[in-house]
């Protein structure tokens, strides 16, 4: 891997109001290693992949010798003690600059699986999954949403957990599961047959009765490995239930945390549209000169860089509340909310400064465009992260 910077690597043109020199020159190490990584090693293969529809299994190997998962976990992975969330933001920001669809399936494993058991897991789970998953020698999923549930999926999930014994029995189907057609462990969400409650079970590969398949003709997250799971009596000892998940409230807190990297994504997204519209502005001419001189394409390219500015703003302020220990569901709603509505904004004004071209592949810039939608859907709509925002600063319910 190249030690070398290029200047507008090593400074973000986007990072207008230089945002990231709040990081400590430790953890700027760390970003400007992800940097390095993702425009020297996983760039390179993202256009081929992507048009394909494939997962480059490469991609797990290069992330292997990073040494990168596992930073957000005291003791687990190669950086100790546990990074800040500011930096844990900064590099899913740095990621989806690239692409969002390598970020994804970073964030489901390094994110929602591995949080999901630092979390809901005792300590003996802990020491039992997370060391593999940190070294990616083990990579997890997280199974949640399922085919006819989504935003309703607290209060509907189908899938059930049935106790014999020292054994539980799955049964439903999940679907967009990211990472589950080849994920070590697949953390399954199922409500108890006897209280009701939702649980978390860490679900091996190899058990029978597990059934990933792979989702086809996306156009969006193209290199995502989404699967719909088809669970069918899998027979999953007490031993991997996650002992410290006992409703859905306990849920609530991974999801929480889990928003704002999401929030984080959708900044990598926009950063990542307007570096490619303000090198083509640059280098792209009509009426004998650079299309930056218009007016028109100047006004695009301001109002990106005032979403850029805002969103970024506001997500460090969540992350030093997240340090903090004192971050609520409504602050990531809103983040979350608000950050991937500026995002399609951004994208749509980037493919219009490309014109035609803006419809290419090889210009990037498609890729952002389709892959923004995903971003605005997942992990709460706009809607959804609405209705949580409105119930917290007026004290009314508005939810079905």
């Amino acid at each position: 891997m190249t030690t070398t910077h290029e200047p507008l690597q090593d400074h973000l043109v986007a990072d207008f109001y230089a945002y990231e020199t709040l990081l400590s020159d430790d953890e700027r190490k760390l970003l400007l290693k992800a940097r390095d990584l993702m425009r020297d090693q996983v760039k390179p293969l993202v256009n081929e992949n992507w048009a394909k529809g494939e997962f480059p299994t490469e991609l797990i190997g290069l992330f292997r010798e990073s040494g990168l998962a596992g930073l957000p976990y005291e003791g687990y992975g190669e950086h100790r003690p546990a990074v800040s969330n500011l930096l844990s933001g900064t590099m899913a920001m740095e990621m989806a600059r690239t692409d969002a669809s390598v970020s994804t399936f970073f964030g489901v494993h390094n994110g929602l699986a591995m949080y999901s058991i630092h979390s809901g897991g005792d300590q003996e789970q802990r020491d039992r999954w997370l060391p593999a998953m940190a070294a990616m020698e083990r990579i997890g999923a997280f199974a949640m949403t399922e085919p006819l549930g989504g935003s309703d999926v607290a209060g509907g999930m189908r899938t059930t957990a049935r106790r014999e014994g020292d054994t539980w029995v799955l049964n439903g189907a999940k679907k967009w599961i990211g990472n589950a057609t080849f994920a070590d462990y697949v953390v399954v969400w199922a409500r108890g047959e006897d209280d009701n409650h939702v649980k978390g079970f860490v679900v091996e590969k190899d058990m029978p009765g597990f059934d990933p398949k792979k989702i086809e003709n996306k156009l969006a997250f193209r290199i995502v490995e989404n699967a719909e799971i088809t669970l069918t009596d899998v027979r999953v000892p007490e031993a991997n239930r996650l002992q410290n998940i006992n409703s859905f409230r306990d849920v609530a807190e991974i999801l929480r945390a889990t928003r704002a990297g999401v929030a984080w994504q959708a900044l990598g997204v926009m950063v990542g549209a307007y570096e490619l519209a303000l090198d083509y502005a640059r280098e792209r001419k009509q009426f004998g000169r650079p299309i930056g001189g218009f007016q028109l394409v100047q006004d695009l390219l301001v109002k990106s860089l005032g979403n850029i500015t805002a969103s970024w703003g506001m997500l460090v302020q969540l992350a030093r509340l997240q340090d903090a220990g004192i971050f609520r569901d409504e602050q990531s709603s809103l983040a979350k909310a608000f950050v991937t509505s500026r995002m399609r904004e951004v994208v749509g004004w980037s493919r219009e400064i490309f014109g035609g071209n803006g419809i290419l592949l090889d210009h990037d810039i498609p890729r952002f465009f389709a892959d923004a939608e995903a971003i605005y859907s997942f992990e709460g709509t706009r809607e959804m992260n609405t209705l949580i925002v409105g119930k917290s600063i007026t004290g009314q319910s508005a939810f079905v």
